[in-house]
């Protein structure tokens, strides 16, 4: 049967909240740098990077509070956590991947209308 959380012992209540604040504060910095940073690539940076971080700490907070609050070992989060220590950088590098042949594609296409703009037209045979 689950304790109710006034039972919780101080020893564990203050990593959990410690963790649950520190994760909190990464993932604002990291919505802050969505909303702030003006280009494409420094804005996937910032939560592409603190996701995982901020993930994390949520994820132990929830599996310390749990086991404390159950008196026995909660692992579900440790397979949370390893789905998102895998997933979250790959699809961060493969939207990055995304818009730079994005660019080089653009590129490629002025520079082929630049060049055909500046080649001299053919005479057409009266």
């Amino acid at each position: 049967m689950m304790q109710l959380p006034e039972s919780l012992p101080l020893w564990l209540g203050i990593p959990v909240v410690f963790l649950l604040l520190a994760g909190s504060l990464v993932t604002l910095i990291g919505a802050l740098g969505l909303l702030r940073l003006p280009h494409f690539y420094q804005r996937i940076h910032g939560p592409s990077i603190t996701i995982t971080f901020g993930t994390g700490c949520f994820l132990l907070a929830s599996m310390l509070y749990f086991t404390g609050l159950e008196q026995r070992p909660i692992v579900h989060e440790l397979l949370i956590t390893a789905f998102v220590l895998l997933t979250a950088p790959v699809s961060a590098m493969l939207i990055m991947r995304a818009a730079v042949y994005r660019d080089l594609r653009n590129e490629n296409k002025k520079a082929t209308e630049n060049l055909h703009q500046s080649l001299p037209k053919p005479k057409t045979p009266q």
